[in-house]
């Protein structure tokens, strides 16, 4: 029975050189396990393998920041997951707790799991620095630590990601290509960024302007923070709007549904957007697409939360894995939506669409997902 309580680096070099002063993981040879799931980033990736265990385990999961829908989602993915038969079963507690962008305090939340004997930690880092100690403490305990999502600079953990720099760089190939369409090579993009400090804000950006920077064209790029929300990225754009009147195109890293709503409420002529998948997004762009709004969504999926639990469990049960998974980028133009199948027009604006990863076994459905709350629990 589940309880819901309260509440890259050369890895060999760093492991043997620390080998003698606490355990972890043992470095050894691919290929790891259930590689149609957990697979590897690329063919440099390290494999890690804990000591084998008996379950069902004790796992919990410290995210940071919970202010806007993709973590909210993230955390009831996460619930939902566990509540599911497969992941269940084998999961004999389950904690969740939101310690906010303050970094002391996400490792401080980490640290009192690994006191308290849980066998597991799933994690959305506040920073991609400064968890050597903690992970360290993991090490010394056999504990599993898998941060996903926010990742950080460290080949010392297993981690789970879509490749943002990827990720930037398709929506700027997207807007770039659309713009050439009109024939345009230069103009005014707004660049609404992410949740300022992390590595998926950081990585996304770059990926942006490498593609920018390569197409030779003239581009003036106005950037805004919208923190992957949609009230925020709506002011934002509004603001923006208002002070530099046109522009040629959106590049949004989260918040789009809102970034668009700006352009409406404006009267600001339909341009390309590239941003996430959220479903009021996705329906905007199905709904106005002959009207200019051609949109690329893509989605940086709260299911990964799912996925960072399996691997957790299959690391616990000392199966070989990678120290760096790879999750495909799932994406939609705006000539590929289809009611029912890439969006919903019986769901909330708000509801992230990508959260399913068939290789995985993960298919959370929307209404258990939506049962869930954000509470620390």
């Amino acid at each position: 029975m589940i309880r819901i309580g309260t509440a890259i680096i050369a890895v060999s070099a760093l492991m043997a050189s620390t080998s003698m002063t606490y355990a972890g993981p043992e470095i050894v040879s691919g290929p790891g396990h259930d590689p149609a799931c957990f697979a590897p980033w690329d063919d440099d990736v390290s494999y890690f393998q804990w000591p084998a265990r008996e379950g069902p385990f004790r796992i919990a999961l410290v995210n940071g920041f919970v202010g806007n829908t993709w973590r909210i989602q993230m955390v009831q993915t996460a619930k939902a997951a566990v509540a599911e038969q497969d992941i269940g079963e084998k999961v004999s507690e389950f904690r969740v707790v939101s310690t906010g962008t303050d970094a002391p305090a996400q490792l401080g939340a980490i640290e009192d799991f690994i006191n308290q004997g849980f066998d597991a930690i799933v994690t959305i880092a506040v920073a991609p620095e400064g968890f050597d100690r903690v992970i360290r403490l993991a090490d010394q305990n056999d504990v599993v630590l898998v941060p996903f999502d926010n990742v950080l600079d460290t080949g010392a953990v297993m981690q789970i990601n879509e490749n943002q720099i990827e990720m930037g760089r398709t929506w700027a190939q997207f807007v770039v290509d659309e713009l050439a369409a009109q024939g345009k090579t230069s103009g005014r993009l707004l660049e609404v960024r992410g949740l300022a400090g992390n590595s998926v804000d950081r990585d996304r950006s770059i990926g942006i302007h490498q593609v920018l920077d390569e197409s030779g064209g003239d581009w003036e790029v106005i950037q805004v923070v919208g923190n992957w929300d949609d009230g925020t990225a709506q002011r934002v754009t509004a603001d923006a709007i208002a002070v530099h009147g046109h522009f040629d195109a959106l590049l949004v890293q989260g918040g789009t549904t809102g970034a668009v709503q700006a352009l409406i409420d404006a009267g600001h002529p339909f341009v390309p957007v590239a941003g996430e998948s959220e479903n009021g997004f996705r329906k905007l762009v199905a709904t106005h697409a002959d009207d200019g709004l051609k949109g690329l969504s893509i989605g940086q999926s709260p299911g990964m939360v799912a996925v960072a639990i399996k691997a957790a469990i299959a690391a616990l049960e000392g199966n070989v894995m990678p120290n760096l998974i790879a999750i495909p980028l799932p994406m939609a133009r705006y000539d590929e939506l289809e009611d029912g199948v890439n969006y919903w027009s019986n769901l909330p604006d708000n509801f992230f669409t990508t959260n399913e990863f068939a290789p995985c076994g993960v298919n959370i459905s929307g209404p258990s997902i939506m049962a869930q709350t954000e509470a620390d629990s």
